[in-house]
């Protein structure tokens, strides 16, 4: 049965499909500002849990988080305990934007119903790319996105014999999960279609990238395109196959990369852009419709340094979409006025950064520029400790606007790209960041920090006449 708000009094309903990061930041920051009595609000969540970081899940796989639970921020007894129906292992299957309401699937039992909402949030997130193969559905063959998906991972792990494990894709997930495998004992191979690791990083900085995990004992496969899984007589995997050869492994993680999970928006006749994510406007509303909003891995957000946009699955980008749209559908207001793609990942001890535009970035968009790469360390080269660095920053030609900043090193190199961000975000040129007061002491930098010679350099180079 549906039924409106005149229908329910003054209450309104605002109704959450998805139960991570972005919708449970949404809702509670709705709660904070209306109470029960003004606000029902009704979540659906498909998996077990809510509140949780995804990423952290290659760390507690890899041993270095002990317990599951530790990864969970607010369990569902908590969200309840604050007058927020949450509905677990409930899967919404339509939106019907004309009758405002949502078709949901108990996914245990099949029994559906219809809820209808006043409001509505989208946070669907993203799922993870599975390429149509034989064997790809194999038991031993794990993708990694949600708390259950790590645990079957891991229970996987506890049940092998077999120490041989093959990832494929070599991008965050990919090498986050190299590490934590090699940290369980595993031999590692990771196969990558691309040239290099992490391709969000430009190739000469990849090459970095792929020179130490090699140095970790990985073996690195690149320029090779995964055609089939072989499984054995018992049906779980044995192989991966490519064009060229077949790597023995009695367990394969695929870490290929996410696409936006917007089925649902896309058949409702939502607005979706050029990457599959839903299109909103600063706000986080739906484009086009007054009383839907969207956030997280499902949507597209505006890169600030290109200007168009972008597709970036990150839970710091969810939980601030959750609260400027908890804040809206609260009566406040609040907007999210874009990203510049700030990023830092691990192997091991190697520490890998990046915000601002790659180098083929900058041309899809026309931009001319500079790109400068140095070499510092750390700490002062003196000090105990001091580690190498290498620093590669992109500067539009002639304005010396800062386009972007890539940074691979050791302790200390991955935060300072959070220089380079806030440059980013302030439209400031390499000349102005040369200037910047930065902090110094021996233990933590030298005397011109990496990202500040950097900056010189790139000053230099844009000066120059083309």
């Amino acid at each position: 049965m549906t039924m409106t708000a005149g229908a329910r009094g003054a209450r309104e309903r605002l109704v959450v499909i998805g139960g991570d990061a972005a919708g449970m930041s949404a809702v509670s920051q709705a709660r904070r500002l209306r109470g029960p009595d003004e606000l029902e609000i009704v979540a659906f969540e498909r998996g077990h849990f809510t509140s949780y970081s995804a990423c952290g899940i290659p760390y507690w796989v890899g041993g270095d988080v002990a317990e599951r639970d530790e990864l969970i921020a607010r369990t569902p007894e908590e969200h309840r305990e604050r007058g927020i129906e949450l509905r677990l292992r409930t899967e919404v299957v339509e939106i019907d934007v004309a009758g405002q309401r949502v078709r949901a699937r108990d996914v245990d039992s099949g029994a559906e119903s219809w809820t209808s909402y006043d409001k509505l949030v989208i946070t669907t997130g993203a799922r993870p790319i599975r390429p149509e193969m034989p064997g790809v559905d194999a038991p031993g063959v794990h993708g990694v996105q949600t708390l259950d998906d790590g645990q079957s991972l891991l229970d996987t792990l506890a049940r092998t014999r077999g120490r041989r494990a093959v990832v494929v894709g070599a991008g965050y997930i990919g090498v986050e999960m190299a590490e934590a495998l090699i940290n369980r004992g595993y031999e590692v191979t990771v196969v990558n279609r691309g040239s290099e690791p992490m391709s969000t990083l430009d190739p000469d900085m990849g090459r970095l990238v792929h020179e130490a995990m090699v140095g970790l004992g990985i073996t690195m496969v690149d320029d090779a395109e995964v055609t089939k899984i072989l499984t054995g007589d018992d049906g779980r995997v044995r192989a991966v196959v490519t064009e060229d050869a077949e790597f023995p492994a009695d367990v394969v993680v695929l870490g290929i990369g996410v696409r936006p999970e917007t089925s649902l928006a896309r058949a409702a006749g939502l607005p979706l852009g050029r990457h599959g994510g839903l299109l909103t406007d600063l706000s986080m509303r739906v484009r086009g419709h007054e009383n839907i909003w969207a956030g997280g891995d499902c949507v597209e957000v505006l890169d600030l340094v290109s200007g168009q946009e972008r597709h970036i699955a990150l839970g710091t980008h969810a939980n601030k979409h959750g609260q400027v749209i908890g804040t809206n559908v609260g009566g406040g207001y609040a907007t999210f006025p874009g990203v510049v793609g700030t990023a830092v990942s691990k192997v091991c001890d190697l520490e890998i950064a990046r915000t601002g535009l790659r180098e083929k970035d900058a041309r899809r968009v026309g931009l001319q520029f500079e790109a400068v790469t140095i070499e510092s360390t750390s700490r002062a080269g003196y000090y105990p400790g001091a580690s190498p660095m290498t620093v590669k920053m992109l500067a539009e030609r002639r304005t010396g606007r800062l386009l972007g900043v890539q940074i691979v090193g050791r302790e200390g190199a991955a935060k300072r790209v959070d220089i380079a961000a806030v440059a980013l975000t302030a439209g400031m040129t390499v000349e102005q960041m040369t200037a910047l007061d930065l902090g110094y002491a021996p233990p933590f930098s030298p005397v011109w920090d990496p990202v500040l010679v950097a900056a010189r350099k790139a000053a230099r180079a844009v000066g120059r006449p083309s």
